[in-house]
């Protein structure tokens, strides 16, 4: 913990901690959509997932980005799909990962409330961007995470103007780590916050101490 700032190391520890959390080999959860439910399963420490939908599998191995269609043709991008959400997602944690740095940023104000914020940026070659940019909010007084700011390239170049905001204000507790529920995107105008643009509700969010057999993240898998 002596490479994190102290800031963050109470942000963790708000949400169960990271020794905790290390110990967890899975993550899963299910995100309703329009007539089913997408289930997202994620081996936390060698980073392989599987995205399960009626339609299509997506997933990564290890080695490279998959996709496996069912009901239909995926038309997508595997390799930008497959781990967008839990990234998002497994907030603060994903922000303790290796090749991170740490800096500081302006308080994020809302309705006369203001957050301290700390910056994020990652090291040459670190992930699928580099470049991306983000700012974690919590609250001064619980240091329970309370926003997410990105500027993120998502395979382009990094875009002038104000950074997307995420509210998090919903969280459940799960074997002791405080895991969200839901997550807003924010409508900004003049860079100031005024509304919910986009809300995406997590459920059956399960973490486990076991692992899935490795060949469940290869495109050939497990049967569903």
């Amino acid at each position: 913990m002596d490479n994190y700032p102290d800031d963050l190391i109470k942000v963790l520890n708000a949400h169960g901690g990271l020794e905790l959390w290390d110990e967890m080999q899975t993550l899963q959860y299910s995100i309703p959509k329009e007539g089913f439910e997408e289930v997202h399963t994620i081996d936390l420490h060698s980073r392989m997932d599987r995205v399960a939908a009626p339609a299509f599998d997506i997933g990564y191995d290890g080695t490279e980005a998959w996709s496996k269609n069912k009901a239909e043709e995926y038309e997508g991008d595997p390799s930008f799909r497959h781990d967008l959400m839990f990234y998002f997602y497994a907030m603060p944690f994903v922000l303790a990962d290796d090749g991170i740095n740490y800096g500081e940023t302006e308080p994020l104000v809302y309705e006369g409330k203001s957050y301290p914020g700390i910056e994020i940026t990652y090291n040459s070659g670190v992930g699928s961007s580099s470049e991306d940019i983000y700012m974690l909010y919590y609250d001064a007084e619980t240091y329970k995470m309370a926003w997410l700011g990105y500027k993120a390239t998502f395979g382009n170049e990094l875009k002038a103007g104000p950074p997307s905001i995420i509210k998090y204000e919903k969280w459940a507790g799960v074997n002791g780590i405080l895991i969200p529920t839901s997550i807003a995107w924010q409508t900004l105008e003049e860079g100031k916050i005024v509304g919910e643009r986009n809300r995406v509700n997590f459920t059956d969010i399960t973490l486990s101490k076991e692992n899935n057999p490795a060949a469940f993240y290869t495109r050939e898998g497990l049967v569903d």
